[in-house]
């Protein structure tokens, strides 16, 4: 049974980016939060999960004398292995590990994308060439797997399969892409396939992401061609609507909000619909008209999913601007780079956003933790420390592109080095 206090799959136990312990500090004190320890690992984006005292987590280690392109965008024949492992969450001892062979063909070659799901002592994970697994949580023996390239005829996206599986009840919903298979429901004990659903040029990178609706549970399924909403029971669409997105990158996380369903795409910017009362419905809202990653007009999103809290969305742009608009109508009231670059704007620049009561922290590229206030007004900085380097070099200057967990009044960050576990309890 997973605590309150866990934080067992991408976003948070609710998928929500919203961090509900108590007793946490108000600010950081002098030199930084207590750090509890540091564990040497391999490379990677995958963020942590925390769940009943371990740490989930993956990595790569590349075969030695592999060549890595020069060019983080070309797709090279590399190579290695990727990992699964757990960690004690209170010393950072290793508990047990999983490694396979996986020769990789993406671009962004670093490491493995999505966070591991834990729950009812198993732990589920999708490495960048679409190897699925179901392990044993306690000690790492593989319960089932799936190959989706084999099994789904599925092609590695440009920057690997990278959309975060969805747990719901029995159903282990997946991003795999293949004819008809850009999503595929699993009976999450057995592996068995429950259903696949959708055609399309291309699966994208967003994560499936379940709403209530129109007195439905709807799954939303956005690749780069349309947005979907589908029976999560059966993967019959219950509606569409077209959107053809550039080179595939749909990735940031739809956020609902009320009736509102919000996405935003790096070229295409955003749109915004309004939820059927009664039915499975949508209508669109409003959408920005920037097809233009530098010319933006209301939020292009790449890596950060944005938060929506009392009409208002924040998020981070396509070059770093941390922006607030009116979830109404997607006017923008203000931007700053403040918590990103800390100065001019730099392409893909990024911060991860978590809320807690009623402020919120934010962990930048730069391996910074800062703790906000972000309301109409404006962006009030309250602390900031730094907990790691930055060491991903893929877009051509070091970053940390990993989404941080909170639990047990800790932050887990990882870059590709080490992954650190400081205290953040009063």
């Amino acid at each position: 049974m997973l605590r309150a206090d866990d934080w067992p799959q991408w976003l948070g136990p609710q998928s929500d980016s919203v961090w509900r312990e108590s007793g946490i500090i108000d600010t950081f004190p002098a030199g930084g939060p207590k750090v509890l320890w540091r564990m040497k690992i391999g490379g990677g984006y995958t963020g942590p999960a925390v769940a009943e005292g371990r740490v989930y987590l993956m990595d790569r280690q590349v075969t030695e004398k592999s060549t890595v392109p020069g060019n983080a965008f070309a797709r090279g024949i590399i190579p290695g292995t990727e990992r699964v492992f757990c960690l004690d969450a209170k010393s950072g001892a290793l508990v047990w590990e999983h490694r396979y062979e996986c020769t990789y063909t993406m671009s962004y070659s670093t490491g493995p994308r999505c966070t591991p799901v834990v729950s009812g002592g198993k732990v589920w994970t999708l490495g960048a060439e679409g190897n699925l697994l179901c392990l044993d949580a306690a000690n790492g023996r593989v319960l089932w797997s799936h190959d989706f390239k084999v099994e789904y005829e599925a092609k590695t996206p440009m920057w690997g399969f990278a959309g975060h599986p969805l747990l719901d009840g029995q159903r282990l919903i997946c991003l795999s892409g293949g004819p008809g298979s850009v999503v595929v429901a699993f009976d999450k004990d057995s592996g068995k396939e429950i259903w696949r659903a959708l055609d399309a040029r291309e699966p994208g990178y967003c994560p499936p992401r379940m709403i209530e609706a129109g007195g439905s549970k709807q799954l939303i399924l956005w690749h780069p061609q349309a947005v979907n909403s589908l029976d999560p029971a059966t993967g019959k669409v219950f509606w569409s609507y077209p959107w053809e997105v550039r080179f595939g990158l749909t990735v940031a996380t739809p956020r609902l909000a009320g009736d509102r369903l919000f996405f935003s795409s790096f070229y295409t910017s955003s749109k915004c619909f309004k939820l059927d009362a009664s039915k499975p419905a949508a209508a669109l809202q409003w959408e920005g008209k920037s097809f233009s990653e530098k010319n933006t007009d209301t939020l292009h999103s790449l890596i950060s999913t944005p938060f929506i809290e009392n009409g208002h969305i924040y998020g981070v742009c396509s070059y770093g601007q941390l922006r607030c608009l009116k979830l109404d109508t997607g006017e923008r009231l203000w931007e700053t780079f403040a918590a990103t670059t800390g100065g001019p704007p730099v392409r893909w620049a990024n911060a991860f956003i978590i809320k807690h009561e009623n402020r919120f922290f934010l962990a930048n590229e730069l391996g910074d933790l800062i703790i906000a206030h972000l309301t109409p007004k404006g962006y009030e900085e309250i602390s900031r420390a730094k907990l790691l380097k930055p060491t991903t070099s893929d877009p051509r200057r070091a970053v940390v592109w990993s989404h941080p967990a909170f639990a047990n009044q800790c932050v887990f960050m990882r870059n590709d080095e080490e992954i650190v576990c400081a205290s953040l309890a009063k």
